[in-house]
């Protein structure tokens, strides 16, 4: 959101709640029903903002889990005379489950591969329930009970509105309390790659299975609704053009954003509604006609709100949220720091080979506590590639890595984050829709230990007010506490690279990995990087850098490595290095 003189701040859901209390004392039967119809979709589509708007996996079998929910109920409470409110918990942990295994599989895939597989089992629930006598066949089952409540009947429009209103107020409150928690910041940050989500110790696949079960459950509760409103089920409503048009409802209403979820199911339902009113009766004949109504609808928003109608809404109001009250406070360190001079990283005869290619060729060096390692060498030498090896993104052909004594060259990325080594990216990697704030907090991920039912449920708000603080600190350190509300994406490129230190110092890292830190810096910038560097050093971190400003990194390291084709060319004392024959004819190009 751009940031306005006098923006408005966004107000709290309480106003909207109170709203949607009172809406039945105004409306009739008819008009309620609708609104309950809305918000059952719109829990649908919160499933897939979290699936595809956040996390970025598309799928169209959301109805399929709306269908599940559904005839779970169905089933239970026409052949086996179970209380609704049993089956509640029996449909959410079935399809909970369902989901799990499904995702186990499938989440595997990614871009249209994972689409069609949601295409798959979305016709094969409809197809596999229509053809079961169980489940009525395609004329599905009647006589659904309704719910009750001590002894109070809920049947009718106004008593469902208010359940399905309490089952949705909750839902999306447990949703925004996910994304504002520390686990939710892992979430938010697979879409834009596993390696981002690795550098701070998450694991993205279980992250993926879980916000696809979530999703799914979501999914199963609007269903056991929808199943106790209409009192009647069949396999129509849950069919793949269900699945489709959830999705729909997603990107209009905005895919990345919770509220969005809301604005999506109304302009989509009630469009619904008008187009399948007036559309045969203009054109002179019967047909699905809405649907080519929404095809437009949605090259239009594509085009002129690519987010979706929530944040463009948000945009043009000139909303921002209010000014974090977060002070700066450095938690208590999770590693003791290995004494100056003692070996913590050892690279012994490395190997890395791409088919043919051989990109680090047996190369051996020692990163010390305390110091300061430099890697050089031109374009193509293999540096980066080398800390790729390091940090576990990719795995040496040969040769060993240790750390601290322990070999780390066949772990995870996220395990030897977990060890203490931290990394910055090349090619800048954050989370453009969160706060600067936010994007520092990422890196302590592994210094709290809530999962995702506390973080749901909001108890986890001791640890997250600590790690916030954590991440202020090392805001404060690098110089861009003022910064600190601001989306990560409207930073220059130069300060977004020194959010990624930050990021990597809330790791409370042994072993600190710089990938070009200086690039895009300006000269006050650099010397105050320079200065940070130094401090760090002098704390006993250990730092790794790859850089090319030959000014920046002789004046701040203690020793360099320099790299030509994948080889150690020089290794020594920074003047020694510049002054050696072999690195001026490869490095600086003199005769």
């Amino acid at each position: 959101m751009n940031d306005r003189p006098h923006a408005r701040h966004l107000k709290g859901p309480l106003p909207w709640l109170a709203a949607a209390l009172l809406l039945p004392l105004v409306l009739g039967p008819y008009h309620v029903a609708l609104l309950g119809y809305i918000m059952i979709a719109s829990l649908v589509t919160l499933g897939l903002t979290l699936l595809t708007g956040v996390t970025g996996l598309v799928s169209f079998g959301q109805a399929a889990f709306v269908g599940m929910g559904a005839y779970t109920t169905a089933y239970l409470t026409t052949g086996w005379q179970l209380s609704p409110w049993l089956t509640l918990p029996i449909a959410l942990l079935l399809t909970g489950a369902s989901a799990a295994a499904i995702g186990a599989v499938t989440l595997r895939m990614s871009g249209h591969f994972l689409a069609i597989a949601s295409l798959a089992w979305g016709i094969s629930l409809f197809y596999l329930v229509g053809n079961l006598p169980w489940f009525g066949g395609f004329n599905g089952l009647s006589g659904i009970p309704p719910l009750t409540l001590a002894g109070f009947d809920l049947r009718g429009e106004v008593p469902m509105y208010y359940v399905i209103l309490l089952c949705a107020a909750a839902s999306f409150w447990g949703v925004l309390n996910l994304l504002d928690s520390r686990i939710g910041r892992a979430i938010r940050s697979i879409r834009h790659g596993g390696a981002l989500a690795e550098s701070v110790g998450a694991d993205p696949a279980r992250l993926k299975i879980a916000v696809f079960t979530l999703a799914a459950m979501l999914a199963a509760l609007a269903g056991w609704l929808y199943a106790h409103d209409q009192r009647f089920v069949n396999p129509t409503p849950f069919g793949i053009h269900m699945g489709i048009e959830y999705l729909f409802m997603a990107v209009i209403g905005g895919a990345s954003s919770v509220w969005g979820a809301i604005v999506g199911a109304v302009v989509v339902t009630l469009l619904r509604q008008v187009l399948e009113d007036t559309l045969p009766a203009l054109l002179g004949q019967t047909g699905n006609f809405e649907i080519v109504a929404f095809g437009i609808l949605m090259l239009l928003v594509l085009q002129r709100a690519r987010q979706g109608l929530w944040p463009w809404l948000v945009e043009r109001l000139g909303v921002r949220r209010p000014a974090s009250a977060v002070a700066p406070m450095a938690m208590p360190s999770i590693r003791t720091l290995p004494a100056r001079g003692e070996p913590v990283l050892s690279i012994d005869g490395v190997q890395k080979n791409f088919g043919g290619l051989v990109a680090v060729n047996r190369l051996s060096f020692q990163v010390e506590a305390g110091g300061i390692l430099g890697l050089l060498g031109p374009n193509g030498a293999g540096k980066s590639t080398m800390f790729n090896l390091i940090s576990g993104v990719l795995n040496a052909s040969a040769g060993e890595i240790r750390f601290l004594g322990r070999r780390i060259d066949r772990l995870r990325s996220r395990a030897i984050a977990s060890c203490g080594i931290a990394r910055t990216f090349q090619h800048v990697k954050l989370v453009p829709s969160m706060t600067v704030l936010e994007n520092a907090a990422l890196g302590a991920h592994l210094r709290g230990r809530s999962g995702l039912v506390r973080s749901v449920l909001r108890l986890d708000r001791a640890e997250e007010a600590r790690l916030l603080a954590e991440a202020a600190h090392q805001l404060e350190r690098v110089g861009l506490w003022a910064q600190r509300d601001e989306l990560a994406a409207n930073l220059p490129l130069g300060q977004q690279r020194v959010l990624e230190i930050a990021r990597a110092l809330a790791v409370d890292p042994v072993v600190l990995l710089l990938d070009e830190p200086a690039a895009g810096l300006r000269y006050k910038e650099k010397q105050a990087l320079a200065g940070l560097l130094l401090r760090l050093r002098d704390e006993g971190v250990a730092v790794l850098l790859v850089e090319h400003d030959m000014d920046f990194i002789l004046g701040i390291t203690d020793r360099l490595v320099v790299m030509h084709y994948g080889q150690k060319l020089a290794e020594g004392a920074p003047r020694d290095v510049q002054a050696n024959a072999d690195v001026q004819l490869a490095y600086l190009g003199a005769e």
